[in-house]
């Protein structure tokens, strides 16, 4: 079944669920061609042919849109019709690369330094992460990300002394932190861990990123080293989920006797 090529879905899709049920399968697969760039002109269907298209109600095709409206993904306004607010961008998790690096193509990443100064004490849990003691110092940077002139982002980032100390004059503004580090230690970087969560943004990320309050974002945290294995960055990045999609394309591997993947 391809939603996104305008079928019909099978009406056991949806018939025999409850009205809200198909509501909300109605909103993913909407959702899902949204950010997939299904609607380049940025105007949905009208609900007569979104019903046709998914076998279901007007009734439940009028609730799935008022779904994603409240979620900050559409628009509805009479004789106008229904519109996608903002374009969602991939952000692929499954290659290191820098924010500027990853929107190449989607328009002008700006960057609003907020801090960039060294710090003598590291935060306990940040030392950890990177490998040495508190006392050894680092450099905290904060920054917000803009997109066309829309936040995007709110990036801190902690590096260890050695590394942190040469970016101080370079071009926060305009460059991505990864290219910096290569460019002024000689050295690649080689892998980062990655955890993703949703949280609800703080009243100051909110005011930040020109979101309400308590507004859903991606809370992304990154440990990044360099080839040799070594921890040099330590970044917590929140991410407005209304511009944003993470993605990643992930292979299967041999599945073992014992049932785990290679």
């Amino acid at each position: 079944m391809d939603e996104t090529a305008g079928r019909r879905i099978p009406a056991g899709w949806s018939s025999a669920r409850p009205r809200a049920e198909r509501a909300r399968q109605v909103a993913d697969v909407l959702r899902y061609q949204i950010t997939a760039g299904r609607f380049a002109d940025g105007v949905l269907p009208g609900e007569r042919q979104l019903g046709e298209q998914f076998g279901a109600s007007r009734n439940a095709v009028r609730e799935a849109l008022a779904l994603l409206r409240r979620e900050g993904v559409i628009t509805r306004q009479r004789g106008v019709g229904t519109r996608v607010v903002l374009p969602k961008y991939g952000h692929g998790l499954d290659r290191l690369a820098g924010l500027a690096e990853a929107m190449t193509g989607y328009g002008t990443i700006t960057n609003e330094v907020r801090s960039a100064r060294a710090v003598a004490e590291l935060p306990v849990p940040i030392a950890e992460r990177l490998g040495v003691a508190p006392s050894a110092g680092g450099v905290h940077l904060e920054r917000l990300r803009w997109l066309d002139g829309l936040p995007l982002s709110l990036d801190t980032t902690y590096l260890t002394a050695d590394i942190g100390h040469r970016l101080l004059d370079c071009d926060l503004a305009g460059r991505d932190v990864f290219t910096l580090i290569e460019e002024t230690t000689g050295q690649r970087l080689g892998s980062a861990e990655v955890a993703v969560h949703a949280v609800n943004a703080d009243p100051d990320t909110a005011a930040l990123l020109g979101i309400p309050d308590h507004a859903a974002v991606f809370a992304l945290e990154r440990l990044t080293r360099t080839a040799d294995g070594r921890p040099v960055d330590v970044e917590s990045i929140r991410i407005r989920a209304d511009r944003m999609a993470l993605t990643a394309t992930l292979h299967r591997g041999r599945i073992s006797p014992g049932g785990e993947g290679d």
